[in-house]
C-alpha cells in the first residue's frame, strides 16, 4: 500500500450538532477527525408530521431557494405545497424561524391532485413552480410580508394564489426543471414519457417535445448552458437530447441494470454526468459517464439496500449522495475521472427527501461549502458543511464563483438557437460577470496502458455554440425589476442586421408570409445538417470504440 496521501482541501471530517437552544435539538459525535464540520438544526413539523406528503411517487420532496424552501403536502380536496423561509443553522435564522412551527402554516393548493414536484426559478427567489398528478404546473410568487410577524399571537397565515399556469398533459407532470441560463423556460416530464419545453410568455403551446422514452421518465438535468438535456428512464436507458434541434435524442445507452430508480446530476461545466441506480443483483451504483459516447467511465458500487440515491453536484469537485430511507450523506470529491470518498455522515432518523441551498447563499464568513435540507418524519433539518479554516478572511480556495441570479439569455434568444455560459457571481464581493466554460473544462485524460476508460474522450455535444460573451461587472447579483406577474421580465429582441430606424417600418403580408417561408425552410435545411453531423459523430465514435477494443485485446494478448 501507497506510504503518500493524495492531498485533499476537504479529506478529513467530522460531525457536529448544534448544542440544544431555542430553535435547535442537537447531540454531539465524531466522525474522522479535523476538517469538514457539518452542523444541522431541526425545524419541527411533529405536530403536522402526517401532512407531508405520503405520495409513493419518487421525488426529492423539498426544493429551496436563496430565501424560502417549498415541501410537497397532502391536503384535503386537492394538492398542496407549504412554502416556508429558509432556516439556518446558524444563530437567528431569517424571519426569526422558531423551533416548533405554527400549527396552521401557508400553503400553495390550487392543484385538484398531489403535488409531485417543485422547483425554484434560479433567476428569482421568489418564484417557483410545483408539477402535480392533475397534469397542470402552477407558478407562484411569494409576497415579500407573507411571514411578517408570523411568530406572534396573533397572526393569520395566507394561502398562496398562481400568478401562471400552463395544460401540460393528461397525465401526470411528475418532474419540473428551470432552465440554467435562459429566464422564463421551463422543462417539464410527464406521464405521456415526453420532456416539454416551454416559454412563459407563450404558454398555450411547448416550444419543444422530446420523445423517445420507452416507459416512465425518472429524472432529468441540463447541462451547465441549458443546451443539452440528459434523462433517465424506466427502460433503463440514458439518453442525452439536444431541445432546439429535434425531439428524438442524439445519444442513447444502457444504464443501470436494475428496476429501481435512477436518477441523474450534470457534473459542472464539463462533459461528466452522474448517474445512480441499482444494478441487476439490486446493488446501489453511482456511474460516471462521458457525453461525446455515453461511455461509462467509472463505476462504484456503494451498498444493498433498497432506497433510491439522490445524487448532487457541488461546484466544489464534490459528489453528495443521500439514500432515501437511510440516514446516510457520503460525498466524494471528483477528480481526473475517479470519486475519491471524503466521508459519511450517518444518523439514526432516515431521510424522506432532500435539496441543497444555492451556493451564492452560503455562508462564507462560517467556511460553509455546502448546505442541504433533510426532511424526516418529524422536521427540516439544515445540514451545513464547514471547512475549518483559522483565518477570518475569505477563503477564494474553496469558493470559486457560483451561478448568480442573473439570466444570460432571454426565452427568445435561446429557442432562436443562441448559447450563452451562466453568469457568475464572485462571493467575496458580489461582482456578476460572464462565465468562460471552455476555460472550466476539465482537461483530457491521458491514456493508461491498460485501462481502457482512461483514453481521451469526446468532445461534448454543443448545440449551436455562440461567440464569447463580454463579462458584465455589477456589484449586485439581485434581479432585474419585476414587471410581469411571472417575476422575470424578458428584455427585447430586436434585430442586429437593420439599422433602429428600420425597425418599426411596416412591411406587407405578402412580404412576411415569403419572409417567413424562407425562414422556416432554412431552418428546416439547418435542423437536417445539424441530424447529419450528429450522425457522424455517432460513426466516428463508433470507430473509436472499437478501435479502443481492439487496442485492449491486443494489450491483453
Amino acid at each position: 500500500m501507497s506510504r503518500f496521501v493524495r492531498a485533499s482541501k476537504y479529506r478529513y471530517v467530522y460531525v457536529t450538532y448544534p448544542i440544544v437552544t431555542r430553535v435547535a435539538l442537537t447531540l454531539l459525535a465524531l466522525s474522522g477527525c479535523n476538517g469538514v464540520r457539518v452542523e444541522i438544526l431541526a425545524t419541527s413539523l411533529a405536530k403536522q408530521e402526517r401532512e407531508i406528503s405520503n405520495s409513493a411517487w419518487d421525488t426529492n420532496l423539498v426544493s429551496a431557494s436563496a430565501r424560502y424552501i417549498s415541501i410537497n403536502w397532502s391536503a384535503s380536496g386537492g394538492g398542496a405545497f407549504a412554502v416556508l423561509p429558509l432556516p439556518s443553522p446558524f444563530g437567528q435564522a431569517l424571519r426569526d424561524v422558531p423551533s416548533k412551527l405554527p400549527d396552521i402554516i401557508p400553503l400553495a393548493r390550487t392543484h385538484t391532485a398531489p403535488v409531485l414536484d417543485t422547483a425554484w426559478s434560479p433567476a428569482n427567489d421568489t418564484l417557483v413552480a410545483s408539477a402535480s398528478e392533475d397534469g397542470t404546473c402552477l407558478f407562484w410568487k411569494v409576497p415579500d410580508a407573507l411571514f411578517e410577524g408570523w411568530t406572534s399571537d396573533g397572526w393569520e397565515p395566507r394561502d398562496l394564489e398562481p400568478v401562471a399556469r400552463v395544460d401540460v398533459s393528461p397525465r401526470k407532470v411528475g418532474q419540473v426543471l428551470w432552465h440554467p441560463t435562459a429566464a422564463n423556460v421551463l422543462a417539464t416530464a410527464s406521464g405521456d414519457h415526453c420532456v416539454r419545453l416551454w416559454d412563459l410568455a407563450d404558454p398555450a403551446r411547448p416550444r419543444a417535445t422530446l420523445t423517445g422514452h420507452g416507459d416512465m421518465i425518472q429524472s432529468l438535468t441540463f447541462n451547465a448552458t441549458g443546451s443539452i438535456i440528459a434523462t433517465t428512464c424506466r427502460d433503463r436507458k440514458l439518453r442525452l437530447f439536444d431541445a432546439r434541434a429535434s425531439g428524438d435524442p442524439v445519444r442513447v445507452t444502457e444504464g443501470h441494470g436494475g428496476i429501481k430508480g435512477a436518477r441523474v446530476v450534470w457534473m459542472g461545466d464539463g462533459d461528466r454526468i452522474a448517474t445512480t441506480g441499482f444494478s441487476k443483483m439490486s446493488d446501489r451504483q453511482v456511474v460516471i459517464w462521458e457525453t461525446g459516447g455515453l461511455g461509462s467511465v467509472k463505476t462504484l458500487t456503494l451498498d444493498q439496500s433498497a432506497g433510491v440515491v439522490m445524487p448532487f453536484w457541488s461546484d466544489n469537485g464534490i459528489l453528495f449522495l443521500a439514500g432515501k430511507g437511510d440516514g446516510n450523506i457520503r460525498y466524494y470529491e471528483y477528480e481526473s475521472d475517479m470519486l475519491y470518498a471524503l466521508a459519511e455522515h450517518k444518523t439514526a432518523e432516515p431521510q424522506r427527501g432532500m435539496c441543497f441551498l444555492p451556493r451564492r447563499a452560503l455562508d462564507v464568513s462560517e467556511c460553509e461549502i455546502a448546505r442541504a435540507f433533510k426532511v424526516t418524519n418529524s422536521g427540516v433539518e439544515p445540514i451545513a458543511f464547514i471547512v475549518p479554516r483559522k483565518s477570518d478572511s475569505f477563503q477564494s480556495d474553496i469558493y470559486p464563483p457560483a451561478p448568480s441570479s442573473e439570466p444570460s439569455l432571454t426565452a427568445a434568444e435561446f429557442f432562436a438557437g443562441r448559447t450563452a455560459p451562466v453568469n457568475l457571481v464572485n462571493l467575496e464581493n458580489g461582482a456578476v460577470f460572464a462565465s468562460d466554460i471552455s476555460s472550466h473544462a476539465p482537461p483530457p485524460a491521458t491514456v493508461a496502458p491498460t485501462v481502457v476508460s482512461m483514453a481521451p474522450a469526446p468532445e461534448p455535444i454543443v448545440a449551436n455554440p455562440s461567440p464569447p460573451v463580454t463579462p458584465i461587472v455589477t456589484k449586485s447579483a439581485s434581479v432585474p425589476p419585476i414587471t410581469s406577474s411571472l417575476g422575470v421580465s424578458p428584455a427585447p429582441v430586436r434585430s442586429e442586421s437593420l439599422p433602429a430606424d428600420c425597425q418599426h417600418i411596416s412591411v406587407p403580408n405578402e412580404v412576411n408570409t415569403t419572409l417567413r417561408e424562407e425562414v422556416n425552410r432554412l431552418n428546416n435545411e439547418l435542423r437536417d445538417a445539424r441530424q447529419k453531423i450528429r450522425n457522424l459523430e455517432l460513426q466516428v465514435e463508433g470507430l473509436r470504440a472499437n478501435a479502443r477494443k481492439v487496442a485492449q485485446s491486443l494489450m491483453e494478448v
